[in-house]
């Protein structure tokens, strides 16, 4: 009953998961949409399993064609497309894959024919038409769950981004997991008939750690990513290159300029801090701390934070993630970032979590992003 229960949470998941993948404009695209097949591929395969379970099939005979759709071979095709279309960086003709669909129609038909054509068989004798049919469905588990897996492994590796990479390669593992398992299955299903079901069940019960872990990590993440990719493109820096250039090299080499008694906005020190913060825009990484900044400005630590307290009345912090507000405020009334996400919008301004970003930004406007998106959409 437990793990009937677990098969109705995940299958339900899965299908929801899958529709908002399809339906969701934050998720929605031409990608998530393998992803989502692939989704409903697992949640089919555990809806046979639970039928199975729960002896529907046996109380309703005519639903038997549910369980000869070989979804299971649909699995590695749909998951291998997310991944080459996400990696974008592979010499694939996308158009000459339909090819990858056959070996899951093959089982399919040769699965429906063992389930009812034997069945209807007046002789008992096997013919070597059926052998042909059984061998044709080991060829799919066994050369071809191997072939693709392969495919899929190398594909991942063309990934330029190191996030992207490593979910892609859990992804592909517990792919392979699943995959390797049901083609052990069916190596051993001589020696191990009366343990199939069991066993079937405790994959399907991995499986659903599989859909809850593609839930968040996966998708939520990837497309995070994306977003700040794309947001970092689109941003337009005021500094030049060789601005640039020399602000890298400002910071590892310190100029040494003897502190100013006087602290007031017309302090060089304080002016060179709003030149770094406003036009090179040293705020947008998220590691910056008070001794990053006093090495550039040839002052100690503790200084940095005298200047900024006596000019402002604020500490580092809040000077800081003043000019990543500022910075989040702009992006959001600039109708090129209305797609993207506003976490993503706030981790390229600088800020290094979602709490850090909506505390600061609250603490500074008095409203949360997403209700200053709304106020001026």
């Amino acid at each position: 009953m437990f793990k009937l229960v677990l098969l109705s949470i995940a299958i339900f998941q899965g299908i929801i998961i899958g529709i908002i993948l399809l339906s969701s404009p934050f998720f929605k695209n031409k990608i998530n949409k393998f992803l989502a097949f692939a989704l409903f591929s697992i949640s089919f395969s555990l809806l046979k399993i639970a039928l199975d379970i729960s002896q529907i099939f046996e109380v309703y005979p005519f639903l038997r064609f549910i369980e000869v759709i070989d979804s299971e071979a649909l699995l590695p095709v749909f998951v291998f497309l997310f991944i080459a279309h996400q990696v974008n960086n592979v010499k694939l003709n996308f158009r000459k894959t339909f090819w990858l669909f056959i070996p899951a129609l093959i089982s399919t038909l040769g699965f429906g024919y063992l389930e009812f054509g034997l069945n209807n068989e007046i002789s008992e004798e096997i013919s070597l038409y059926n052998i042909v049919i059984a061998i044709s469905i080991l060829v799919v588990l066994l050369i071809f769950y191997p072939y693709i897996l392969y495919k899929t492994y190398k594909v991942i590796q063309y990934s330029k981004h190191k996030l992207e990479k490593k979910w892609l390669t859990y992804l592909w593992s517990f792919e392979l997991f699943i995959l390797g398992s049901l083609m052990l299955i069916v190596i051993l299903a001589p020696f191990m008939i009366s343990e199939i079901l069991n066993t079937l069940q405790i994959l399907a019960l991995i499986s659903t750690l599989l859909v809850h872990w593609i839930a968040y990590t996966g998708v939520y993440k990837l497309k995070l990513l994306n977003d700040r990719n794309k947001i970092k493109n689109l941003i337009k820096y005021s500094k030049s290159e060789s601005e640039a250039a020399h602000t890298f090299e400002s910071f590892e080499q310190p100029i040494a300029i003897k502190k100013q008694i006087v602290i007031s906005e017309d302090n060089s020190y304080y002016q060179k801090l709003e030149n770094l913060c406003s036009v090179q825009q040293i705020y947008r990484d998220s590691s910056l701390d008070r001794n990053s900044v006093a090495e550039v400005l040839g002052i100690s630590p503790s200084y940095v934070s005298q200047l900024i307290n006596s000019i402002t009345s604020e500490n580092f912090s809040t000077y800081i993630n003043r000019y990543r507000v500022e910075e989040v405020k702009r992006l959001i009334l600039d109708q090129e970032f209305k797609n993207y996400s506003l976490l993503a919008i706030g981790l390229e301004c600088g800020f290094s979590s979602k709490t850090t970003f909506h505390n600061s930004f609250k603490k500074i406007t008095g409203m949360t992003p997403n209700a200053y998106r709304k106020k001026y959409k």
